[in-house]
């Protein structure tokens, strides 16, 4: 019996998107470059253009990418896709207000080729806004009650494998919560690696320090701080109010300021183990953030 192309084609597809299945649902980067979404800020705080590649050193595992390894640079301008994670879990119940309209100021601040979809999570992870340009929440965003546990790390997970289907190149997970998991099946290094997997950095906004009703909840600061510190995004502790408006949308602000290196990668062995990642300026006045490393492919 012949078999014809296109159905070769189809099931290589169907067989290389199981792979990415597997090892306990961790998402792994299969493309032959890295990619690096750079942040670089002065000692105001300020975002910095102009930058060339010969201002950047990278290296993987404490030797540096050479310049003929890398594949392209730019100060980012192309589109991005993001997930917003609403807490909605019962600690929340007299914050998810704020934390809503905290989500609306994001969304205002995308820029018409960004992409943004919404998901809350508590006992569960449930998708409350699909993938779109639109500014606004969509209705079943204001008939969320707060309620039961706090499922942070699958909902990063989720929001992982939801932005891998994303075509842009780069991805963002912002989180807006009081802090820690306490009912997920998947373990917050799993969290991690599910992001950095697909390039994604973490922006994570604390509303644990919000007194409220004379009692503040409980304390989730490191753990969303190590999700923004490895991931390259950035956490912010707000005391809310107009603060946190202002911090959602320099969130947006800083995803359209990113610098980005692709390169290829110096180990090439498919040994699904962590590569170190690092990157510097010739410039010690200036700050640089970025990912940490990432998880080469298994064969």
């Amino acid at each position: 019996m012949r078999i014809r192309l296109p159905f070769l084609l189809a099931l290589l597809n169907v067989l290389t998107l199981a792979s990415l299945a597997q090892d306990d649902d961790v998402i792994r980067t299969t493309t032959e470059n890295v990619v690096l979404n750079i942040t670089v800020t002065d000692k105001a705080g300020q975002y910095v253009k102009g930058l060339k590649l010969s201002d950047f050193k990278v290296y993987e595992d404490g030797v540096e990418v050479k310049p003929e390894a890398i594949a392209s640079f730019s100060l980012q301008e192309s589109p991005y896709a993001a997930v917003v994670l609403l807490d909605s879990s019962g600690s929340m119940e007299a914050r998810f207000t704020l934390a809503r309209s905290a989500a609306i100021r994001f969304l205002d601040g995308l820029r018409e080729e960004d992409v943004a979809a919404v998901y809350r999570f508590d006992s569960k992870v449930e998708r409350v806004q699909e993938f779109s340009t639109g500014r606004d929440l969509a209705p079943m965003a204001y008939a969320i009650r707060a309620k039961g546990m706090t499922s942070l790390n699958d909902a990063i997970v989720e929001a992982s494998r939801t932005l891998a289907e994303r075509r842009e190149h780069r991805k963002a997970i912002v989180i807006l919560s009081d802090g820690m998991d306490t009912f997920s099946k998947a373990s917050s290094d799993k969290a991690i690696e599910s992001a950095l997997a697909i390039g994604a950095s973490i922006y994570a906004v604390d509303m644990s320090d919000l007194q409220i009703g004379g009692s503040a909840a409980r304390q989730g600061a490191p753990q969303l701080k190590d999700f923004a510190e490895k991931t390259g995004g950035r956490f912010v502790a707000t005391p809310g109010g107009q603060a946190l408006r202002d911090a959602f949308a320099g969130i947006a602000n800083e995803l359209g300021q990113q610098y980005t290196i692709a390169y290829r990668p110096l180990n090439r062995t498919r040994d699904g183990k962590w590569r170190k990642l690092e990157v510097k300026l010739n410039r010690e006045d200036l700050t640089v953030r970025t990912r940490k490393g990432y998880r080469a492919p298994k064969k």
